[in-house]
């Protein structure tokens, strides 16, 4: 979903990749998105600012649409424009939409998921086919912060220097599947496990939080969340642990941005000092 504030007419759904290539070079508008899991389902929500003139990615299978807020003006396919208001539910089919946002629009797109799938990339690469463009932005903005997080590469292996361990050790443990379980159900997903630049895998906030608010859990009992598996460490980092409960938390300690443009948001990293220091606390309280 690429989105920007424009004032201007919706186009022509035919010129729909050269105009998302214009727009690449534009700054986003955030849009957050939230993913729902139910038997056999999965819903992708966002949330589209009003004045955004929004571009979706190519949807591959006819799939259920539901507006539960706002209106949206898009092409009608005979050279007009039509106002779609919520509430509102239909089947869309395959190929790309286009809108101007009129009021603030919360708009669901509902895919069948008979395997329960939770991996948020393959369900995208069943669902949707990204432009070449999109694809050539993100591959470079990706190539651009692996660059930017140089120091807290460097500040990590820092630390477990400082700790008398070697990478391999550390490798072994965080990958170590006896102690990992899946994510908790929840009222909505906020957070995918994506490539990251400072990393191997990454979380990523898909929907923005602001300081204090709760973002996963990472520990339960003696087992590891996603959360708690693949945050990564920064030397300025946009959260940290929290024991909440009897359970250590993902809780951001500044604004963390959500999705803009289709990106999967910004990047949640903690300090792993402060995580060690959590841990032994956490630990403990166990014993």
């Amino acid at each position: 979903m690429l989105a920007v504030r424009q004032n201007q007419a919706v186009v022509d759904p035919g010129k729909l990749d050269e105009l998302e290539a214009q727009f690449l070079g534009l700054p986003q508008v955030e849009c957050p998105v939230v993913h729902h899991f139910g038997p056999g389902i999965y819903i992708r929500e966002v949330t589209l600012p009003a004045g955004a003139v929004a571009i979706g990615h190519h949807q591959k299978h006819p799939h259920t649409n539901i507006m539960l807020t706002g209106s949206v003006v898009m092409p009608d396919g005979q050279g007009g424009n039509k106002v779609l208001k919520a509430p509102l539910i239909f089947t869309g089919q395959p190929g790309r939409k286009i809108g101007y946002v009129v009021a603030l629009t919360i708009w669901q797109n509902v895919y069948p998921n008979p395997d329960d799938e939770h991996d948020i990339e393959v369900l995208e690469g069943r669902w949707l086919d990204k432009s070449e463009a999109w694809e050539a932005q993100a591959a470079a903005t990706h190539l651009a912060e692996i660059e930017q997080h140089h120091e807290d590469r460097k500040d990590f292996f820092a630390l477990i220097d400082a700790l008398g361990m070697q990478p391999e050790q550390v490798w072994a443990q965080s990958t170590n599947p006896e102690d990992q379980i899946p994510m908790p159900e929840g009222r909505g997903q906020k957070i995918t496990i994506r490539k990251s630049p400072i990393h191997g895998q990454g979380v990523f906030l898909s929907s923005p939080a602001e300081p204090g608010d709760y973002l996963a859990p990472a520990r339960i009992g003696r087992y590891r969340t996603p959360a708690g598996r693949f945050t990564n460490h920064s030397c300025h980092p946009n959260a940290e642990f929290v024991i909440v409960n009897g359970s250590i938390s993902l809780v951001a300690s500044r604004r963390i941005a959500g999705c803009r443009g289709g990106s999967p948001g910004e990047e949640v990293t903690v300090d792993y000092r402060q995580a060690l220091h959590v841990n032994l606390q956490y630990r403990g309280h166990q014993e």
